[in-house]
């Protein structure tokens, strides 16, 4: 069991690492891996492989979707605000945006039944 944990965080980390690797030399590039979805469909394997019921692999897709639309005007404003403000500030500026954004999703999407929070 351990030696299964120590490989997903393994495989996992090894992920971002090469990203961000890719990243450091082609800002297109890293930008279209960044964007594939490699953690949700790996989160999805390690859920296939750990026996998990279908039902609980096609709730993490279909939650995740919700909850990547909140996010993605964070993509937007951060090339606006970092050179203005700094990396840091406009990290959090982002990361705040996003929670807001996810409350208001969270609200408008319940009207048509889908309970995000």
């Amino acid at each position: 069991m351990l030696s299964w944990i120590i490989t997903k965080y393994a495989l996992t980390a090894g992920i971002v690492v090469v990203v961000s690797e890719i990243a450091k030399r082609s800002d297109k590039f890293g930008g279209f891996i960044a964007a594939l979805p490699l953690i949700t469909v790996l989160t999805l394997i390690w859920l296939y492989l750990e026996k998990q019921p279908m039902e609980k692999i096609a709730n993490h897709a279909w939650y995740t979707f919700w909850y990547v639309l909140p996010t993605l005007p964070m993509f937007l404003i951060f090339p606006y605000l970092l050179p203005r403000l700094g990396f840091w500030p406009t990290l959090m500026i982002g990361m705040v945006l996003s929670i807001i954004l996810l409350g208001v999703c969270a609200v408008v999407v319940r009207r048509f039944g889908i309970n995000l929070l």
